[in-house]
């Protein structure tokens, strides 16, 4: 039989063909059964559709196995646990939070909040009238906003939301219908993000059984039949010998590719890469590693919900400290950028999963360090303006000379082994000291020199 481990991978395209492809392999191959050693935080929903689709439709039993302890089935993970032939939990597990999310989802609480604070002045300002007009006039306010209620709550504000919910919660019934389990906690997984542990999915109908080794569960599914798509089979996994399939090196490449975090850092590594380059052209380095940065980051960014608002935020905070070497404003644009960047990386990744957004000790470190090195570059710009010319004819500026011949008010003086022309406002003697104060092209103001 073949084992397939789930190690804590976000349910995406990827995992989704590793867990397709080793069901495929294991019809192929006529396998006993094929287990999925299962511990996820959730994922996309168009990919657990296509695993769930590939288990109801597989030709050799599929059994999902919630373990080790302390592992969960979220999200994703409740759709996958409820259409397997077989569903197992090791003790110290749980299951459950299945309700769908969207993109921009994540900013509907204030718009309740602001619902829920209007409802509440209402209610307000009707009490006040009716307690004015008397109680009969009363009663009628108080109907009429229970029936303001109700019409809000038949026609919902985000009628997306409401439509992926109802879709959702039919598409989890329809799956534990179909396996005889629990189609109630289901419904309430999805709608109310309901979770529970391994006692109580087993007592709830939710899973088959509780086994705490795989060993255990091998000899407790021994002599069980379960219907495939090809039709009924007694199952022979006691002592079996077991065959794990793991991830092949592209596969975990591109998965790791589609995690938020590593996506986020090539993104940035990308984009501050190809900005050196337009801002300092001719390296090349910067400009080739950029580029490869930027495409394995679109390449992650295809199955994660980017939000491409804060993709530009991102590119304004760069131009803003490119802006800053060049113009030097003092930190203001420097500030700027790093606002901008924080507010960017914030909003880069559009879900209110946690387990699907940028880590904040990822953002935090990344916006603070690159806002010090533009501060650094700002230092370094501005001391080279200050710093007075050591080469040139403005390097002699202030330095002390020699007349070479008696100024006035024009002459020649001696300076750092090189004769200049010189004027001067005031008669200066041959073989006198004098010290440049100016110049204009090639010639030298000079005056005498004080001791």
């Amino acid at each position: 039989m073949d084992v397939v481990k789930v190690d804590n991978y976000i349910i995406n395209p990827i995992t989704a063909q590793y867990i397709i492809d080793a069901i495929s392999d294991a019809e192929a191959a006529g396998r006993e059964c094929v287990i999925i050693e299962l511990d996820t935080p959730g994922g996309l929903l168009e990919a657990t559709r296509d695993i769930v689709k590939k288990q109801l439709n597989a030709k050799v039993p599929v059994i999902v196995y919630i373990a080790p302890s302390g592992s969960r089935a979220g999200s994703a993970g409740v759709f996958i646990t409820m259409a397997s032939d077989i569903a197992a939990m090791a003790p110290g597990t749980h299951i459950g939070a299945a309700h769908p999310v969207s993109p921009g989802q994540g900013g509907e609480g204030c718009g309740k909040l602001f619902e829920a604070m209007k409802e509440k002045e209402q209610e307000k300002e009707e009490k006040e009238v009716g307690e004015k007009k008397g109680a009969a006039e009363e009663e009628a306010g108080v109907k009429k906003q229970k029936e303001v209620k109700e019409e809000k709550k038949a026609d919902p504000s985000d009628i997306m939301s409401e439509k992926i919910l109802n879709d959702t919660s039919a598409w989890i019934r329809t799956i534990a219908l179909y396996r005889g389990r629990n189609v109630e906690w289901a419904v309430k997984s999805v709608r109310e993000s309901a979770s529970i542990d391994a006692d109580e999915a087993l007592e709830e109908n939710v899973v088959d059984m509780i086994c705490g080794s795989l060993d255990e569960l091998l000899e407790k599914i021994d002599g069980r039949e379960v219907v495939t798509a090809a039709g009924p089979k007694k199952l022979h996994t006691k002592g079996a010998s077991i065959n794990t399939t793991d991830m092949n090196y592209r596969q975990r490449v591109l998965s790791a590719l589609s995690n938020p975090n590593i996506m986020y850092i090539l993104f940035m590594l990308g984009t501050a890469g190809l900005f050196i380059e337009f801002r300092t052209p001719g390296i090349g380095f910067p400009g080739i590693g950029g580029a490869i940065c930027l495409i394995l980051a679109f390449f992650g960014s295809q199955t994660l919900p980017v939000n491409y608002a804060g993709v530009l935020l991102i590119f304004l905070a760069f131009a803003l400290f490119v802006a800053e070497t060049m113009i030097v404003s003092y930190g203001l644009l420097t500030l700027g950028g790093m606002v901008c960047l924080f507010i960017g990386s914030l909003m880069l990744i559009e879900s209110p999963e946690a387990f699907m957004g940028v880590s904040l000790n990822i953002i935090l470190p990344v916006v603070l360090g690159i806002g010090l090195i533009v501060l650094f570059l700002m230092s370094v710009v501005v001391k080279s303006q200050r710093r007075t010319s050591a080469t040139g004819i403005e390097g002699i500026v202030g330095h002390a000379g020699v007349a070479d011949s008696r100024i006035d008010p024009e002459g020649t003086v001696f300076i750092h082994g090189e004769i200049w022309s010189a004027e001067s406002k005031e008669a200066i003697e041959k073989g006198e000291k004098v010290r440049v104060i100016g110049s204009e092209g090639l010639k030298l103001f000079v005056e005498k020199k004080k001791e």
